[in-house]
């Protein structure tokens, strides 16, 4: 049945393959770059997490707290490295930013996606292996993601912000004794 783990590896080409396609897809060429926009969906996974959170908390133990601030911790560390990898272009004339994934980004999101559905399917194999529910598990998960997005765009947006304030600086004299 679709939908269903049967720890087989086929359960994790279908998902890696739709993965490749959208994502080589997406970084062929370089997408238009709107800093100011780039808060709007951290925003709306921020207000989703929150309602997550609230609707099913995970435990309040200090092991389940410890998972969700190493979750945020790892998140931030993910969201940061693969920003650096992303490229941004300033046009010259018309100061439009503009950016791009290299290719070793590319392979840093797959080598995320394998190591989440590996831990996905070895967690729900072995509940027991970390001492915790697996609910806190979940919630560390899912605040790993928002913090990877939401560090990903901070740092595109800070490179950016940089970018264009150094385009937008008047071009400097040399010194010139003649000239005061």
């Amino acid at each position: 049945m679709l939908g269903q783990s049967d720890g087989s590896i086929t359960s994790y080409l279908l998902p890696m393959g739709v993965a490749v396609v959208v994502i080589v897809l997406r970084n062929m060429r370089p997408r238009r770059l709107r800093i100011e926009r780039l808060w709007v969906l951290p925003a709306i996974y921020m207000v989703m997490l929150v309602g997550a959170l609230t609707e099913a908390p995970p435990p309040i133990t200090p092991i389940s707290i410890g998972l969700l601030i190493l979750g945020f911790a790892i998140g931030a560390a993910l969201g940061w490295q693969r920003a650096r990898f992303t490229q941004i272009h300033i046009h010259p004339e018309t100061h439009d930013l503009s950016s791009r994934a290299s290719p070793i980004g590319i392979v840093f999101i797959f080598a995320i996606l394998l190591l989440r559905f590996g831990a996905r399917d070895f967690l729900a194999s072995h509940p027991d292996f970390l001492h915790v529910p697996i609910v806190a598990v979940g919630e560390a998960l899912l605040v790993m993601v928002v913090a990877t997005l939401t560090a990903q765009r901070l740092e595109i947006w800070r490179r950016a912000s940089q970018m264009l304030a150094a385009a937008g600086r008047p071009l400097e004299r040399p010194p010139n004794s003649f000239i005061r």
